[in-house]
């Protein structure tokens, strides 16, 4: 009954924040909870033609295994990096992937796996705050509570020469404080927020659309995206790096999965969608933008 109460909750987020796919997803939420640990496709009309709505907006539902995939383009290989994945319009100059989904739509699919939003990272003052001896020294005038809550484990997949590619997307990280690839670990669904363009305006818009920016490494203190790493080391904005020696070329397309449980090897039918990489990548990004 709770995982009911749950979907019916997301069924009202997708309604607040969707146009196209309220219709199609709500009627479904009122009726269905997603388990993760299901074994059986569910054999109703209702998933195949959720199924099918997402597959239009580039989104690979797949209800009973508890995954979604998109396709996403390398952006930034050798530069410091603040975010996972945006779209073009947001700060595509420190995420390592790009995609022309929309944000709000694949935050309906995220819903309609049954995550649920989990909290952001919180700020708190230290009381008392250290003297000017203390902040020299490196005191912190602030304590950091990392993230925490609902999530997915995320994967990065193409195929290049014949063989097949599959990371988890932690493994194509770089700490640069640590000297290794960034802790293995569930990314916490934040589900963005609405918000006001301007003070005076009384309609709101759906913020991971109107910024640009989907999942974020670095800790955001206003949780507009709708994904968050969840690290305590991610509070820091300058010590994270691309691990271009396994990533391939810029602008080569790749396939981005959100799992609701860990995978050990994709599934054939997953596989079969895994971009082939080209020889030499299209570039999408004017002469000169070099990243």
């Amino acid at each position: 009954m709770a995982e009911v109460g749950v979907l019916a909750a997301a069924g009202a987020v997708v309604r607040a924040t969707l146009g196209w796919s309220a219709l199609v997803m709500s009627p479904w939420i009122a009726s269905h909870a997603f388990s993760a640990s299901a074994n059986a496709r569910p054999q109703d009309t209702g998933v195949a033609q959720l199924e099918q709505a997402f597959r239009a907006q580039g989104i690979h539902l797949d209800v009973a295994r508890g995954l979604c995939s998109i396709w996403c383009v390398i952006d930034v290989r050798d530069d410091l990096l603040e975010y996972l994945l945006v779209n073009f319009h947001g700060a595509a100059h420190e995420s390592v992937f790009a995609t022309e989904v929309v944000g709000s739509q694949l935050n309906a699919a995220l819903l309609a796996l049954g995550a649920q939003p989990g909290r952001n990272a919180r700020w708190f003052r230290v009381n008392p705050q250290p003297t000017p001896e203390e902040s020299r020294a490196g005191a912190p005038l602030f304590t950091v509570e990392s993230p925490d809550g609902d999530g997915f484990y995320m994967y990065v997949a193409w195929k290049a020469d014949g063989d097949t590619y599959f990371y988890r997307v932690e493994d194509l990280l770089r700490n640069l404080a640590s000297g290794r690839s960034m802790q293995r670990h569930r990314w916490v669904f934040l589900s963005s927020r609405m918000v006001r363009v301007r003070a005076s305006d009384t309609e709101q818009a759906f913020a991971a659309d109107l910024e640009g920016n989907l999942i974020n490494i670095a800790f955001f203190e206003q949780g507009n995206t709708l994904l968050t790493c969840a690290l305590p080391e991610c509070v820091s904005q300058s010590i994270w790096l691309p691990n271009a020696w396994l990533l391939p070329p810029r602008d080569s397309a790749v396939e981005l999965i959100f799992s609701r449980e860990r995978l050990g090897v994709p599934s054939a039918e997953l596989e079969s969608r895994f971009p082939v990489l080209e020889a030499e990548p299209k570039p999408v990004h004017g002469a000169g933008d070099d990243r």
